[in-house]
Parts: structure tokens; sequence; C-alpha cells
């Protein structure tokens, strides 16, 4: 059964209604009267106009289809194009998919989509590429300076035919970050070089802003929306820059520091104050530093320079007037460092016979200080090398000190009364005893040491103009004859106390009526708050005296000329170490005790 609206139920509808129609057209014409051959005339004639009317539409038909053709295949053609750019070709691709439909319009159809997509891909591939292209000749400009261009992949970027693929957008993207890579570790290093000539122009005290000016406006950084140049010729400007910047400090390096060498030597010489010397704090500070590491601003400007050499030409005219006064001051230093190490000062120098050639206008008070200052150092090198023995020198002295308050303390008959001090006394004399048991070996090893210095320098030990190891030579026969001494001593005060003995056994003993006021103080003692007496420190016997001291460095300061007459006279005199205090009645007895001991039949 055929549905109404189909083709064929149409054709029929058609074809029956035509029929119909013919009918009444020949039963018309029947009535008219019409002839069969007017009737076949027009017949065909009536046959030829539907023909045209059938022909008619269909060339219109088959225009359609041509149109509809043409635009199918140029929209494929544009999918085509626009996917091969993209770079989206696929063999199961819709165009492939389209070819197997009948219908020229679902073709198309199906077609427009894609088409209206591609054609947005290629809006927004387009716009990548642009933005991307745009970056990246900034870029190379600015690499370039804006000479030429410098990036072949730009060239061959054309809008109307390109290669819009990922693929090749992906290298314009890795184009553009390295040059973006590039481009920041330029800047980074101009950066630094900005940096390194606005140090130097610091220190140098050089306007910076001009400076970076000769070398690129750009670097001024004072218009934002200018992009600093980080072209090759810009590295190059701000290395010759830096050079020269460098080659200046340098140079005003070793200026500034010949000025403040020449500020020393005067400061020294004219023992300048510190407050004086505090001013030029920052010029000084080069002296200790390397060339990079002077960066104080402005250390090394013309100002500072001019303010030193100023300074330097004052200093110099004041010197001129005070040049005497100067020679006799370092003279006296001279004469001071030789006393502390007992030495003897060069005579040449002496103040007598400087004033004398400086007064008579023979030598000029600036030729007389080097020799000086030649003279200070010798000496100072010289108390350098005798430090070691004149340190136990020094010790020694202290020694020997110790051992005379201990001889003074044993002589002291109440050092046992309970008093104020008299632990400390007490404690004082064991810890001498200590020490003086060590004096002679002590002596010994400074004596070795002097000697071996003497080896070493191939020159006598001095202290004040006597050989060292002559007094130390003296100093120990003078010790082992005290202790012979003494040893004598103890001997006849025996005796004197056996015979004394035997005579009260034969005449009987008497006490004296004056023993409680017998005591005598003992030269060289003190009295305490208590009634105790306690020995006077340091105490030094006189030569003449009953008990000489024994013969020390310091007996010898003054008497170089009278030596050896001093050490017969000290071998002479009379010892006596121990003082003891007697009765009258044990005095008597102690006068016939000396007659008798006399002669060596009485002992």
């Amino acid at each position: 059964m055929l549905s109404i609206g189909s083709p064929i139920a149409t054709s029929a509808r058609t074809s029956a209604s035509c029929s119909v129609l013919l009918r009444e057209l020949q039963q018309i014409w029947s009535e008219i009267g019409e002839s069969e051959a007017d009737k076949d005339r027009m017949l065909l004639e009536l046959e030829r106009e539907c023909l045209e009317v059938y022909r008619r539409k269909v060339d219109e038909a088959a225009n359609a289809k041509a149109r509809l053709h043409q635009s199918v295949a140029a929209k494929e053609a544009e999918v085509a194009t626009l996917m091969a750019a993209l770079g989206e070709l696929n063999i199961h691709s819709p165009i492939q998919t389209e070819k197997k439909m009948a219908s020229l319009k679902e073709k198309l159809a199906s077609i427009t989509p894609l088409l209206d997509d591609l054609r947005t891909k290629k809006e927004q591939r387009t716009k990548q590429f642009e933005d991307t292209k745009n970056q990246i000749e900034k870029i190379s400009g600015e690499i370039s300076g804006y000479n030429y261009p410098n990036d072949s992949m730009i060239s061959c970027l054309t809008l109307e035919d390109q290669d819009l693929s990922v693929r090749r957008l992906t290298e314009f993207q890795t184009r553009l970050q390295t040059l973006q890579k590039e481009k920041s570790d330029r800047l980074h290093k101009v950066l630094e070089y900005v940096n390194e000539v606005h140090l130097l122009c610091g220190v140098l005290g050089l306007d910076f802003t001009q400076t970076v000016s000769d070398v690129h406006p750009s670097l001024q950084r004072t218009n934002q929306e200018q992009s600093t140049n980080i072209s090759n010729d810009t590295f190059e400007g701000l290395e010759q820059t830096i050079n020269k910047l460098k080659t200046e400090r340098r140079t005003r390096i070793l200026k500034l520091r010949d000025i403040v060498a020449e500020l020393f030597e005067i400061w020294n010489l004219m023992d300048s104050p510190e407050v004086e010397r505090n001013i030029f704090s920052r010029a000084i500070s080069i002296l200790r530093l390397s060339e990079p590491e002077v960066t104080e601003a402005g250390v090394l400007s013309t100002e500072m320079i001019e303010q030193a050499s100023a300074e330097v030409e004052r200093l110099t005219k004041l010197k001129a007037s005070r040049m005497k006064e100067l020679v006799m001051k370092r003279r006296s230093e001279l004469e001071d460092i030789c006393r502390r190490i007992h030495i003897e000062p060069d005579a040449s120098t002496s103040v007598e016979k400087s004033n004398a050639l400086i007064d008579s206008g023979l030598v000029d008070p600036s030729e007389l200080l080097p020799n000086i200052e030649a003279q200070i150092t010798k000496a100072k090198d010289e108390a350098m090398s005798r430090k070691e023995i004149m340190d136990r020198i020094d010790r020694w002295l202290a020694a020997c000190d110790e051992e005379n308050w201990l001889e003074d303390y044993n002589q002291d008959v109440n050092r046992y009364n309970a008093g104020r001090g008299a632990h400390i006394n007490l404690k004082h004399a064991e810890k001498a005893r200590i020490t003086v048991t060590k004096i002679p070996a002590f002596v010994d090893d400074l004596i070795n040491r002097t000697l071996s210095w003497e080896e070493e320098k191939r020159t006598l030990f001095l202290y004040d103009g006597v050989r060292l190891v002559s007094i130390l030579e003296d100093y120990k026969l003078a010790r082992k004859q005290k202790e012979e001494e003494k040893k004598r001593c103890r001997d006849q005060k025996k005796i004197q106390d056996l015979l004394l003995t035997e005579r009260e056994s034969i005449y009987g003993s008497k006490p004296s009526p004056r023993r409680s006021n017998s005591f005598r103080k003992t030269i060289g003692y003190r009295a305490n708050g208590n009634g105790s007496m306690t020995p006077s420190t340091p105490r030094r016997s006189s030569v003449s005296g009953a008990t000489p001291e024994l013969l020390t460095p310091r007996s010898y300061s003054g008497r170089q000329n009278g030596y050896f007459k001093e050490m017969r006279r000290l071998s002479t005199a009379p010892l006596n170490f121990v003082a003891i205090s007697k009765e009258d009645t044990v005095s008597t007895y102690t006068s016939v005790c000396d007659s008798e001991l006399e002669s060596p039949s009485h002992s």
C-alpha cells in the first residue's frame, strides 16, 4: 500500500488528474467541433509544453546539485587544508566518512560544523603564533640591539601560508623559552656589571648616573617603560667602563698608600696625638686591605686624596721647626730602651753631641734622625734577642731579694711571737727557703744560656757594661765564700758555747740583772704595732759593713769603672752572718774565747 506522501503515490495521483483533465479537454474539443488534426496538433503542443516544464525542472535540479557538490568540495578542501595546517590529519576523519554518504545535503550538513571548529582552532592557533612571534621579535631585538633580525625562525613565519601545527608551535615556544632564559641571564649579568660600576663609582666618588649613561641611556632605569638594553655592545661598554674604573682605583690606592705612609712617618716622628690621626682613619684603612676589599664609599675620592696631601704638606712644614725637639725625643727613647735592657746606647748621638752639632749648623736634624731611628731599631732587635736571658735575670734578682729578706727574717728574735702578720711572714719564709735552694741551679742555667747566646751571636753579653758571665761567676764565688763564712761562724759559736760551759762549771754562773733589757734592735728591722719586729723589705747591706751583699747585676750598676777594685775590697771585708745578743758576763767570756781562737792550738 502506497503512502500518501510517497513519490509513487504522488505520481499516480498526478496521472489520474492528467487523464481526467485530458478526457475533459477532449470532450470540450468535441463539443466545440475541433477536427482531429487540430486535436492532434494541440495535444502535441501540450506534450511539448509539459516536456519543457520537466526539462526546466531537471535543469534547475542539476544546477542545484552542482552548486551543492561544489560547496561540499570547497568545504572539504578547506577542511583538508585546515587539518593539514593544524597538523590534525586522521584517516578516520569526517571527510573519509562523508564519502560513503549519497546525499550532498547530508555531506554539507555534517562538514559545516567541522569546518567551523577548524576555523576557530586556526584563529586561536594563529593568535598563539603571533604572540609567540612578537615576543621572539622583541627579545631578539633587545639582544641584538634592534640593529638586525637575528632569528631565522621569524622570517619563515608567514600568516598567509604557514605551518600552524602543534609541533611548529612547540618549536616557536621552545625558541621563545631559550630566548627568555638568555634574556634573563643577560639581565642578570648586566645587573652585576651595573652594581660593580655603582660600587666603583662610590669608592672613587664619581657620578654613577652619568657613568652608566655614557654606556647606554637605558641603564639609568629612569623610564620604567624603556627596557634595559642587553646587547653585546652594552656588555662591551660596561666591561670597558669597569676596567677603566678598576685601573683608576688601583692608581688612587697606590697614591693614597704613599701619602698615608708619609703621614705615618711624620706622625711617628712628631708623636702626633690620636685625635689628629683619627681624622684620616678611613684613608688608613686601605693599608690593611687588598684592592678588591676597598669598598667604602668615597675612600678614594679626589677630595680624600687632596685632604691627605694637604695634611702631609702641613706637617712637613711643621716638622722643619720641630726637628731638634724630635731628635732629642728619639734619643731619649733610645736611652730608655737601652736602660731597660741594660746596654750602653751609642755615644755618637748622645744629647750633648747632638745639641752641639745642631746648634753649630754642621748637621741638619733631618739627617740625624735616621741615624737615631736605626739605633732604636737595632736596640729593639737587641732587646728581642736578650729577652729570654733578661727575664731569667729578673727572676734571679727576685730570688736574691727573697734570700736577703729571709736573712733579715732569721735574725729577728721575735719572729715567732704571736702578733699581727706573724703567720704571713712565716709562710713567706717557707716559700723563700724553697726559692733560695733553687738559686745555684738557676745561676748555672743562666750561665749556660748566656754562653750559648754569646756563641750564637759571636759577641759578649754585657750587662751595664760588664760581661754577665763574669758577674755570675763572681756571684757564685761570693756565695761560696759566704757559705764557708757561715760554716766557720757556726763552728766558732759551737766552740764558744763549749768554752762557756766549761768556765761556768769551774766558776759558776750568775744571772745578769739586765737580762730583760739586753735586747737590741737589729739594723734593717721595724717594729710592728704589737711590739714584734719585722725585717724591712728589701734590705741591702752596705759593702763596707759587716755583712756585704752578694754580687748581682744590680751591684754593678754605676760601678763599671771600679769593678775589680770593689771585688778586692769585698773579698777582704770581715763577714758576720749571725747577730747574737749576750749579757755583759758572756761578752767577757766571748772576748777571751776570741783571743784563744786566734791560734790553731786553742781550737
